[in-house]
């Protein structure tokens, strides 16, 4: 069965679609010895489809894992800086030749649920643009927000110029030294969101830490420790990450 080769790459964890497209404008894919191009389709089963000069070869078992990131570890495959990432915590089988990439990021003075796994079309789904997969955290602040500001960070906040979603924001307690612990639910992930917004709103964050992505939840998984996903709820992740159907017009 033919497939585009986007589609084929990012189910092996070579890349994402976007990655994977970004690969072939570039040159480096070729089908039976030839450069491919952008839309292209191939059999993987009849055409020898290869990454510069790696043939791809049968998609690998597909992994799925929950992992409690630590403070300082990294969220990325691969760091310049030589930091310890997220793939270190792994087990050599797990870590080498199987795909394995973070979906999606916590900074590195972040901890708790990262999600992991070389299931290319489900990364897509889960970092498209439309995909509102609900996210929980809980965050120690200075300070204690008034109901007006926690008003305002539910309703959104205008952060590079563009205003956040809405978010659920609330007041799990007050904590010793003039600080408080909340709980505040996200549907989309910008690039340190909720720790920008928090300065923005004069309430600078000192912990963060997240607890669920969408319905999967650490519960007691120590820190810097992994699971694999159940069958049951690599379905309902899926089932959740589904895109909406494209409509025509």
């Amino acid at each position: 069965m033919t497939e585009r080769l986007q589609k084929l790459l990012s189910q092996r964890g070579i890349a994402s679609r976007r990655g994977a497209e970004k690969l072939i404008s570039a040159g480096r894919v070729t089908v039976n010895g030839k450069v491919a191009a952008i839309g292209q389709q191939a059999d993987v089963q009849a055409d020898r489809i290869c990454v510069d000069g790696t043939h791809i070869g049968q998609p690998p078992r597909y992994e799925y894992l929950l992992l409690n990131k630590p403070k300082g570890v990294v969220s990325t495959c691969d760091d310049p800086q030589g930091r310890k990432t997220v793939l270190d915590l792994l087990e050599a089988e797990l870590r080498d030749g199987t795909g394995l990439h973070p979906v999606g990021r916590l900074d590195a003075d972040s901890t708790g649920a990262i999600l992991l796994t070389n299931d290319g079309q489900l990364t897509y789904q889960l970092t498209h643009p439309q995909h509102r997969l609900p996210k929980v955290y809980q965050v120690r602040v200075e300070g204690s927000p008034s109901n007006e500001v926690l008003k305002r960070w539910r309703k959104g906040v205008m952060l590079m110029g563009r205003k956040t979603a809405p978010a659920e924001v609330a007041v799990i307690r007050q904590l010793p030294k003039a600080r408080s612990l909340l709980r505040i639910t996200l549907t989309e992930g910008r690039n340190r969101q909720i720790r920008r917004v928090a300065e923005s709103l004069g309430h600078p964050v000192t912990a963060l830490h997240r607890t669920k992505i969408g319905s999967l939840s650490l519960g007691n998984l120590p820190r810097g420790r992994y699971r694999s996903l159940s069958k049951d709820e690599v379905a309902q992740l899926k089932r959740s990450s589904a895109l909406p159907a494209k409509t025509s017009t």
